[in-house]
Parts: structure tokens; sequence; C-alpha cells
């Protein structure tokens, strides 16, 4: 019964099936259906554009200004003493002399950031031997009960402003050697410390990336401004 039903079925269906297997049967279908697709996608573009010219329009540049110590722009005391705060920290922040108080293996770094691959000279940093001669420290290592007396001599010798950077764990902690009797944990016990330069030990990117901040740091001061509000 089945396949009889098949057979009378193919009968039936035998015009339609040669209708369909002539060449251009279905030309108009696919044609219809393209233009159908390309009309819908040129309204959909058409609909878009002004909607993308409308919201993606280039924005105006915000312009930054530079940084001022000046604030208030009612006095003109205010701002011929800010504009000499400019003037005195551009001065300091490029011709930094630190003193080098290696204690450890950090040193090692210190002195990496001083050779020619990272050429501390072109930012204005120069060692210095004698702390009457620097306005910024580096210590560098472990500081220990018996050198924290001399460190803080040291410190107390360096003429103001000054600043000091403390290098790698041990210096900023105790590191390694945090538990030890002998060790000082962290040389802002004995003197305060400006810029902290975590590492054991740290690299000499790392360093240089400190006195960049420190730089940074002194940028912002208002040193005249605040005598003249004293």
């Amino acid at each position: 019964m089945t396949s009889r039903a098949v057979l009378a079925l193919r009968g039936r269906l035998s015009p339609f099936l040669s209708a369909v297997s002539r060449p251009g049967f279905c030309a108009p279908c696919v044609q219809l259906h393209t233009e159908k697709t390309l009309k819908t996608e040129d309204q959909k573009t058409l609909s878009l554009v002004p909607y993308r010219e409308q919201h993606t329009e280039a924005s105006a540049i915000a312009t930054r200004k530079r940084y001022s110590p000046f604030q208030n722009t009612s006095s003109n005391v205010d701002y011929a003493l800010a504009r000499a705060d400019d003037l005195i920290n551009w001065a300091r922040k490029t011709s930094l002399w630190p003193l080098t108080f290696g204690l450890a293996c950090c040193a090692v770094e210190m002195m990496h950031f001083a050779a020619p691959r990272y050429d501390m000279d072109r930012f204005g940093v120069v060692f210095r031997a004698s702390p009457r001669q620097a306005d910024c420290i580096l210590v560098a290592g472990t500081v220990t009960n018996k050198m924290a007396p001399a460190l803080r001599k040291v410190y107390d010798q360096m003429p103001h402003p000054r600043w000091v950077v403390s290098m790698g764990s041990c210096a900023n902690g105790g590191g390694y050697y945090h538990y030890s009797y002998s060790v000082v944990r962290g040389c802002d016990r004995i003197i305060p410390v400006d810029i902290y330069v975590p590492g054991c030990p740290p690299t000499a990117e790392a360093l240089l990336y400190s006195v960049l901040q420190l730089q940074k740091k002194i940028k912002r001061m208002k040193s005249t401004q605040i005598w003249y509000r004293k």
C-alpha cells in the first residue's frame, strides 16, 4: 500500500517537478529576493547616515593648562609669588643632587641608574659625596642600629629643603632582616621619607620612576607663598 501511494503521489507531482527543473524557473525569485535585500540594506544605510553624522563628530579637544601653584586670581602679589614658585620649583626639580647612602646590594642598582644605559644626568640628577652639597638622600639597603645615628647625623647636615628616597625592602621596613635584633624596621623611624621604592632589590627603572615622582612633588611646592602668608 505504501509503494502504491508513493507512486500515485509521484504521478501527481511530476508536472510540477518538470517545471521546477527548467533553467530559468528560479531566476526571477532569486532576482526579486536580491532586489528586496538591496533595497532594505540601502534604506538602513540611509537611515543610519544622519545618526552617525550627528553623534560621531569630532569633539573639541580640551586644552590642559600647565600646573601652577597660583590659586588666588584676585591678588597681584599672589600671582607674582606663584610665578616665583614656578621658577624656583623648576630649578630645584631639574637639578637634584642626591647623596649616596648605599648600605647593601640596592646600591648596585643605584650605580646602574647612574650608568649610561639609564643616564640619570639627563634628568639633572648628579650624585654628591658631601651632605652639605646635597638636597636629596638615597637610602639604599639595610639600616642597622649602629648605622641609625650616622644616618640621622648625615640627614641633619643637609640644607633645606631636603628630600629622602627609601630604596628597597630593607630600607622601607627591614625586608629580609625584619625580625633581626640589630636591624631598624624602616629608615622612616630615623628620618622622614618622601618616596618609597619597593623591591629586593628594586630595578634601576624603579629608581628612575621614583626620581620622576619626586620631581612632581617638588613642582607643587609653595614655599614663597607660604612665607608670604606667615
